[in-house]
């Protein structure tokens, strides 16, 4: 493999765009792996899960955390009070509804900040909250004034910001900023913004806003999340919401380590989180959570530094940036060569030769070619009998099945359904 380094042959026209420097001097990392992620349909948390997700990611320099909504349950104010008392670097959060007793909660879990969250588009307003829009003024002076005079950090949060009435949310942000929150968050909470929108919305807010920390929180309903996020960096927010593997509620959030590398590699940004470790904390994750990271997923994906194709495991054996955007070992990762059906002779001969297998030329094509035999022979029936054994385990996990739904309104005194009785 070439010595020589890799860094004087590819040409980043980012940086040189200057992407890096549309910046702010220092990015803080806010994750919501232990509250949004947990919201993905079928995951829970035990406390003592949350701490050891909570742990490593304070660890590696992540700066916020929220790790719960503790008026949910009991378990969940035991978790978010756990992680709060454990004495980690990063600051400890705990989200709330603009209501008083779900505040109250936060504050009585020895949370350091407290995020108060309300809708804010007159869609949600008039369908979920059934408040005008004065009524959620005044919830949200109330609650931040009182988080505040409690001694805690006041976040405000709204949902559905980007398809609310701007006027409107000039006027509820400034309202809550008054009443003493020092950060807020923009929410795209059903990922319907686009990177230009985003970098057009927060361009007006910067102008209309009082001084605030600007925070965003992206949805990943259109793939966007990501990109949206980068948007808003660029654009002058300090605080961007990720969540590890992309998790959370329906096509998740923006993911971490996503982020992170993108701004690493692609802005040349020193993010200050300890790379080396986001495959430690994605596979913690994984089995923490149940959900499988998809092969294919950006990063940390198990195809991420994977090659069939000739061609590219030619070139990667030859100089790895040719085909990986990234260091596998930059990241905990390590790059496997994958022999099928597009196997050709280099990733061949390089899996003898570091075994020591000397072989003639000839050798090498005849075990290429019984390769692509034997990949090319193989029945879909296993790989279709997996397929369906996941998609059938996935409606288990996915929380109570209908007939533990049944059997629990039974208990309760309900009649079930003929089917279920």
């Amino acid at each position: 493999m070439s010595i020589v380094p890799e860094e004087r042959l590819v040409w980043n026209y980012n940086i040189e765009a200057g992407l890096g420097s549309k910046l702010p001097r220092k990015v803080l990392f806010w994750d919501e792996t232990m509250r949004d992620g947990e919201q993905t349909p079928g995951v829970t948390f035990s406390p003592e899960e949350k701490l050891k997700i909570a742990t490593v990611l304070s660890e590696m320099g992540v700066d916020i955390m929220d790790v719960g909504i503790p008026v949910v349950s009991r378990e969940e104010a035991r978790g978010v009070k756990l992680v709060a008392n454990a004495g980690l670097d990063a600051s400890i959060l705990a989200a709330c509804r603009a209501v008083r007793k779900d505040v109250e909660a936060c504050i009585e879990c020895d949370a350091d900040e407290v995020s108060i969250f309300i809708a804010c588009s007159d869609l949600h307003l008039k369908y979920k909250l059934k408040m005008t829009r004065e009524q959620v003024l005044e919830a949200a002076v109330r609650e931040c004034e009182y988080a505040k005079a409690h001694g805690v950090g006041v976040t405000f949060v709204t949902e559905d910001t980007f398809r609310a009435d701007f006027e409107y949310v000039v006027k509820l942000y400034n309202a809550a900023i008054d009443a003493g929150a020092t950060r807020v968050v923009l929410s795209d909470t059903i990922g319907y913004t686009t990177p230009t929108m985003m970098q057009w919305f927060i361009g007006r807010v910067r102008e209309r806003f009082k001084p605030a920390q600007l925070s965003v929180h992206c949805h990943n309903d259109f793939g966007l999340a990501v990109a949206n996020t980068l948007a808003a960096l660029e654009a002058g927010v300090e605080v961007p919401h990720t969540c590890v593997n992309g998790l959370g509620e329906r096509s998740g959030n923006a993911s971490f380590e996503e982020l992170v590398m993108a701004l690493e590699v692609l802005y040349g940004y020193e993010t200050g989180i300890e790379v080396s470790r986001i495959a430690e904390v994605s596979r913690l994750v994984e089995q923490l959570s149940g959900i499988p990271i998809a092969v294919n997923k950006a990063v940390v994906g198990y195809n991420s530094f994977s090659h069939e194709s000739g061609i590219h495991a030619d070139g990667v054996i030859k100089m790895t940036s040719t085909y990986e955007p990234m260091q596998p070992e930059r990241i905990g990762r390590e790059r496997r060569f994958i022999f099928g059906k597009h196997t050709g002779s280099t990733a061949v001969e390089d899996r003898l030769k570091k075994h020591g297998i000397p072989a003639t030329p000839e050798q090498v094509k005849e075990v290429v070619g019984m390769i692509k035999d034997l990949a090319e022979s193989r029945s879909k029936e296993e790989q279709a009998a997996f397929i369906h054994v996941y998609r059938e385990r996935e409606e288990k996990r996915r929380g109570v099945s209908d007939a533990e739904f049944w059997g629990i309104a039974k208990k309760a005194g309900l009649t079930p359904p003929p089917e279920f009785r």
